[in-house]
């Protein structure tokens, strides 16, 4: 049986499916709005007969003793998208609202026939508008709460924002390093140095990438700076937030091998950059996938510069034009290229 992948909905449609056909569905679901009476005349009758007439999504009108006001903004609808439901599908997004406008439909007969309701199911003001003030009202605080991690511009040296595709689309990934400098024994030789130590529950590939980003990490130092014996006299831990999220696959080398870098030189990345690309043992930069959802968690994460593989230019084309509205692209093939636009043109 052949698997075929599709790419989840972005963030502008979701907000466009919610406004046009879920929150009128759910609305109208719940009572509380209705569909338009329409009248149509003869001539019309005969076209369409034998054929089931055409209702348009929007004709809708609040249902009889509905306050007018009853809504949910543009606003709402996007926090919910952005902070309660980073699913692929619509699916999770749809239950949101129904959820909303089920708990409005009960405040308003609640209303109208002067019952009390409990603390949690009262209205919270006095207004019937659901908005990015009062959403926490209907369905609760929310699930996501930050993009990143790190607001330092620049970056603390040792990490790099990369870009992970996840069951939520894409999100940004740091990559974390630290350096232990070990003493020196009775012999005055280091009791360390030159090890690599990698957490975060990574998969075994993730795991061997982080052992080549490691060789790649020290052979580049070596050519930038032979004098620097950073990798030889310190061991290395290099970890991936969140450690509880199981996280594989080979497309956070050059993040890998540049959070390396920033530690061994002593050079912070700007907080507005990101990068997602395999590297192999050379320094070859190889493609991925998921470019399209990487680049929608690159942009909600506030990144301005990404760092793609040059064989994944083609997927960039193909997404469409205001996913690429504000964003700085680089394309390498070689970590040479990373290097300068992380470092030199820093």
């Amino acid at each position: 049986m052949e698997v075929i992948r599709l790419s989840g909905y972005d963030f502008p449609e979701k907000v466009a499916i919610a406004e046009q056909y879920l929150v009128p569905k759910s609305m109208r679901d719940s009572g509380l709005m209705v569909e338009k009476e329409k009248k149509v005349d003869e001539e019309e009758l005969d076209e369409t007969a034998g054929e089931e007439p055409i209702k348009p999504l929007d004709a809708f009108v609040h249902g009889e003793n509905v306050p007018k006001t009853v809504g949910i903004s543009k606003d709402a609808i996007e926090d919910i998208a952005r902070w309660y439901c980073r699913e692929a599908g619509v699916r999770n997004l749809s239950k949101h609202i129904d959820k909303i406008t089920r708990k409005l439909a009960l405040q308003v007969v609640a209303d109208g026939e002067g019952a009390q309701l409990s603390k949690k199911s009262a209205k919270k003001t006095d207004s019937w508008f659901v908005t990015e003030e009062n959403l926490k009202d209907y369905i609760g605080k929310p699930i996501f709460i930050s993009d990143r991690m790190y607001d330092k511009d620049p970056l603390p040296n040792g990490i790099v924002m990369g870009l992970a595709y996840t069951s939520m689309g894409g999100s940004a990934l740091y990559i974390e390093t630290q350096g232990i400098h070990r003493g020196l024994n009775d012999e005055g030789k280091p009791r360390g140095g030159g090890g690599l130590k990698a957490t975060g529950t990574l998969g075994d590939v993730m795991k061997e990438s982080s052992q080549i980003a490691h060789t790649v990490a020290r052979a580049r130092l070596a050519a930038i700076d032979p004098s620097n014996q950073y990798f030889d006299n310190t061991d290395i831990h290099m970890h991936v937030p969140e450690g509880a999220t199981p996280k594989d696959g080979p497309s956070a080398g050059i993040t890998m091998v540049t959070s390396m870098l920033s530690l061994a030189l002593g050079k912070p990345i700007r907080n507005d950059l990101a990068m997602t690309g395999e590297i192999s043992l050379t320094g070859k930069v190889l493609p991925v996938g998921g470019i399209k959802e990487k680049i929608i968690g690159g942009r909600r994460a506030g990144i301005k510069k990404i760092i793609l593989p040059l064989a994944n230019q083609r997927d960039y084309e193909e997404i469409p034009d205001y996913l690429k509205e504000g964003l700085e692209v680089h394309f390498a093939d070689d970590y040479a290229k990373v290097y300068e636009q992380a470092f030199l043109d820093n």
